[in-house]
C-alpha cells in the first residue's frame, strides 16, 4: 500500500515565495495554500495529524480545528485548572493518534478501491451485478453437483444463494449511501460476496485445496488458539464443529461481517480526516 500525489505549483509572488498546491491522493484531494516548503506526503501527513488532533480537543474545547484564521481565532487556556486539563487532553490525544492515524491509513486504501468497485456497480447496475452473481454461483452449484455428494451439494448451493444475496444487498445498499448504512451493511456484505467464491470453488476443485482450504484451516487453528480462547469458546467450538466442507465458507461468512464493520469505521475515519470528492 502507498500513497501516490501529483503536485501542480503556481507561483504566486515571486518576492514573497507563495505558493497554492493542489495534492491528489488516492480518491481525496486537498488544497492547501502555504509560504515555502512543507507539500508533499510529509505535508499531507502533518495535514491530517493536525485535523485528527483538533477533532479529538474538541470533543471537549472550543474552537480547536481548522479555525486559525477565523474572526474569532483559536481557544487557548488561560487559568492554570484550564492549562492542565487542556494540555494533559492534547498529550492523552497525541498518544492516541499513534493508532488512529495507521487506521486512516488503512480507510485512505480501503476507500480508493470500493470506489473503483463502486464505479463498477454503476456502470453495470444492481440488476446487472445480480445477474453475473447469479450465473457465476449457479455454475459452481452445477459443478458441485456433478463432482459432491447431495449433502455437500446442498449446502454449496445454500452458500451460493448467501453470496448471491449478499452481492444485491451489498450493491443496494452502496447505492443508497449514507455512512450507517454503509458501515453496517454495504461493507459486510461485499466482504462475503469477495470471500465466498474461492472457498467455495476450492471445495469443487481439488486442485485449489492446498491454495485456499489449508490457509483456511491453519488460520482457524491460530484464531482458536490466539484469539477465541476467552472464556473457552475455543474448546466449544472444537467439540461442537468439524471444519470440514461448507463449514469453510460458513466461517468466512462469520468473519467477513466484523471485518465489513471494520473497514467501514476506517473508511468513516478517513472521509473524518479528508473528505473524498
Amino acid at each position: 500500500m502507498y500513497y501516490y500525489a501529483d503536485i501542480y505549483m503556481e507561483r504566486k509572488n515571486r518576492k514573497g515565495g507563495k505558493f497554492t498546491v493542489r495534492q491528489f491522493f488516492g480518491s481525496g484531494m486537498s488544497t492547501r495554500t502555504q509560504r515555502g516548503g512543507g507539500g508533499g506526503i510529509v505535508g499531507a501527513i502533518r495535514a491530517d495529524l493536525d485535523q485528527l488532533h483538533g477533532a479529538w480537543m474538541e470533543l471537549v474545547f472550543p474552537r480547536q480545528r481548522g479555525r486559525g484564521h477565523s474572526v474569532m481565532g483559536k481557544w487557548r487556556p488561560e487559568t492554570l485548572p484550564q492549562k492542565i486539563a487542556y494540555y494533559a487532553w492534547s498529550a492523552f490525544g497525541t498518544l492516541g493518534l499513534l493508532i488512529l492515524y495507521p487506521l486512516t491509513v488503512i480507510g485512505f486504501a480501503t476507500r480508493y478501491y470500493a470506489a473503483k468497485l463502486d464505479s463498477t456497480r454503476t456502470r453495470l447496475g444492481i440488476v446487472g451485478v445480480t445477474a453475473i452473481a447469479l450465473l457465476v454461483w449457479g455454475t459452481l452449484t452445477v459443478i458441485a453437483h456433478l463432482q459432491l455428494p447431495v449433502e455437500e451439494t446442498i449446502a454449496i448451493g445454500a452458500a451460493s444463494a448467501v453470496a448471491t444475496i449478499s452481492t444485491a444487498l451489498a450493491a443496494g445498499t452502496s447505492k443508497v449511501g449514507g455512512r450507517p448504512v454503509s458501515v453496517l451493511f454495504a461493507y459486510p456484505f461485499a466482504m462475503t460476496a469477495l470471500f465466498l467464491p474461492p472457498v467455495v470453488a476450492a471445495l469443487v476443485t481439488p486442485s485449489l485445496e492446498g491454495v485456499v482450504l489449508e490457509p483456511s484451516y491453519d488460520f482457524a487453528a491460530w484464531a482458536l488458539d490466539n484469539v477465541l480462547h476467552v472464556g473457552g469458546l475455543n474448546e466449544f467450538l472444537r467439540a461442537n464443529y468439524e471444519l470440514e466442507g461448507a463449514a469453510y465458507a460458513a466461517m468466512w461468512v462469520g468473519i467477513s461481517f466484523p471485518l465489513g464493520w471494520f473497514l467501514g469505521i476506517v473508511v468513516a475515519l478517513a472521509n473524518l480526516v479528508r473528505p473524498s470528492e
